[in-house]
């Protein structure tokens, strides 16, 4: 894989265009972030990849929240902080705790199975169905299966997958997608709903079912990770479900079990949901069976929150969120003997990134509005910790005008181009724009808009609490050489042990995106207008949350 990724890398410097010489002509040179900086490099870049270096060290084990690797990661970050000069900004000074619950699966003693019509098919437990969600699941559980298609109710744009069935005492099948005439973000957000809204009309599970085409981690991988424990935060009234309700994922080989008598293939459904057209509705003649043996204990985390505070005396009273969460996977299940999961760009970069930006505001004129850096733990259980704060924040909720996230911003690829997730939905959008036409950084859509990565970070806390938000992301097209180096490390790196500090990355494409990105907060900083929904947002609806 390195070596299609480093001449993948090499067609994508000569293809991809001028921009930002600095960083696209390091394309050529590969280094890590373990690596002594070469010879000349900036000290931006350096001190951005010290902090890589850093925190993706195995000292932390992997950063997962809860963990003592977690916590020391955590006061290293406040002693960053606090060198930085500036101010504390949580509950109990740079720390907001937040307490979660972690609920384990028992998988030796789980079991599941498929009854159908003619024959009972026994599914092992992870390999052929695991179980993951952040709430409690039914212990005994046998139940029919109803297939709702993409599982989305959007009735607003005419669209909803659950308007002429009955889900009342069953366990929905759903498959990823949607239709093509929808926006993403919108079908992403439809998507996050979907568990609650059926556990309020009295269905018993959701498993979801993927196609080869649209799997994004492969079958091996997830179930790898399956075996770490869910998190839930450990104030039930801050959960989307509150009754048991089953939730989990089935090998797609045992897809022609589950449809067993329903008159479809699983072929003829994957074929219609990978080209976003209309799914058919139908009970399953087969019946789910499982028994789920959880245990759970309670943990202790927080996420850390600092204040550069602004310069107009009205305006410095409203805040300018910059996030990016601190947590990581921890250890997991050991790939080829190795069991910590460093992530070092998922999101140890994007920390980087945040404090890169942090140090270039205060070093220069400071912005009208202040401006909040906001680590986040549990982003990987489900973006519990910006859950936290985004409805209990350390500062006066209407005080909040905007967040800009890091996530996963991955220098893998020349820096020629970026989407900022969401830049459609807000006048967050046009700022954005602004600062991407005096770069030379053209903005382009999400690729991959059924990945659902609006929902997928912590960015979307904020805008479920009603705030204006975007999601930092280098851009690239479909079908590019960008295209192929992303998908290969999301296929063979994502969330792995293999994300540390000895993978190619091309050093200088970070720090010339977290400038990017601080020309960005500036903007929203300095200007005097709030940040507004766009009038034809389906998120403008949240605002009245705040």
């Amino acid at each position: 894989m390195r070596q299609r990724l480093l001449s993948a890398l090499a067609l994508a410097s000569v293809t991809g265009g001028g921009l930002l010489a600095d960083a696209t002509a390091s394309a050529q040179t590969f280094s890590t972030p373990s690596a002594v900086p070469p010879p000349g490099e900036a000290p931006k870049v350096s001190a951005l990849w010290a902090v890589v270096r850093e925190l993706a060290d195995d000292s932390y084990q992997g950063r997962g929240a809860g963990s003592p690797g977690y916590d020391r990661a955590a006061a290293w970050l406040v002693k960053q902080l606090t060198a930085m000069g500036l101010q504390p900004a949580g509950t109990k000074g740079f720390y907001q705790p937040v307490d979660l619950v972690a609920q384990s699966f028992d998988t030796a003693a789980s079991h599941a199975a498929l009854i159908g019509p003619s024959a009972m098919v026994p599914l092992s437990v992870p390999q052929d169905i695991y179980f993951r969600g952040g709430h409690a699941m039914p212990v005994d559980l046998n139940a029919p299966i109803i297939f709702a298609g993409y599982g989305l109710s959007m009735p607003d744009v005419g669209y909803d997958d659950f308007a002429d069935i009955d889900v009342k005492g069953k366990i929905v099948v759903v498959l990823p997608g949607g239709p093509e005439s929808i926006s993403g973000a919108r079908k992403s957000n439809a998507r996050s709903e979907v568990a609650g809204l059926l556990a309020r009309r009295g269905a018993l599970g959701l498993i979801q079912l993927s196609t080869p085409k649209q799997t994004e981690i492969p079958w091996a991988r997830q179930v790898s990770g399956s075996s770490r424990a869910s998190l839930m935060l450990s104030d039930g009234g801050l959960r989307d479900v509150s009754a048991p309700f089953l939730a989990g994922a089935l090998n797609p080989e045992k897809a022609e079990a589950l449809l067993a008598g329903s008159g479809h293939s699983f072929a003829e459904l994957a074929a219609l949901a990978d080209s976003g057209a209309k799914l058919p509705h139908f009970d399953l003649a087969t019946r789910l069976s499982t028994h789920v043996v959880t245990t759970r204990k309670l943990l202790h985390s927080a996420n850390i929150v600092a204040r550069l505070p602004g310069s107009d005396p009205v305006l410095s009273k409203q805040v300018v969120v910059v996030s990016a969460h601190l947590d990581g996977l921890g250890v997991g299940t050991p790939v080829k003997g190795d069991a910590i999961y460093n992530g070092a760009l998922d999101n140890a970069v994007g920390v980087a990134s945040a404090l890169t930006i942090a140090r270039d505001l205060k070093s220069g004129k400071r912005p009208r509005r202040s401006v909040l850096f906001l680590f986040p733990t549990a982003e990987e259980g489900g973006l519990l910790g910006s859950r936290y704060f985004a409805m209990r924040p350390s500062v006066p909720k209407t005080s909040i005008v905007a967040d800009i996230n890091f996530d996963m911003p991955l220098p893998i690829f020349p820096l020629t181009s970026v989407t900022p997730i969401g830049y459609e939905e807000s006048s967050l959008g046009k700022v954005a724009a602004a600062v991407s036409d005096k770069m030379g950084l053209p903005i382009v859509p999400d690729p991959f808009p059924d990945r659902r990565v609006f929902i997928r970070s912590d960015q979307y806390s904020f805008i479920k609490a009603g705030v204006p938000s975007l999601f930092m992301k280098l851009g690239f097209k479909r079908d590019t050489p960008e295209a192929v180096v992303e998908h290969d490390w999301r296929a063979n790196i994502y969330h792995s042990p293999r994300d540390d500090g000895n993978q190619p990355v091309i050093r200088p494409v970070a720090a010339a995106f977290a400038d990017y990105v601080t020309a960005v907060v500036r903007r929203v900083a300095n200007e005097t207008a709030r940040p507004t929904w766009n009038a034809d947002s389906y998120f403008a609806r949240f605002a009245g949350k705040k």
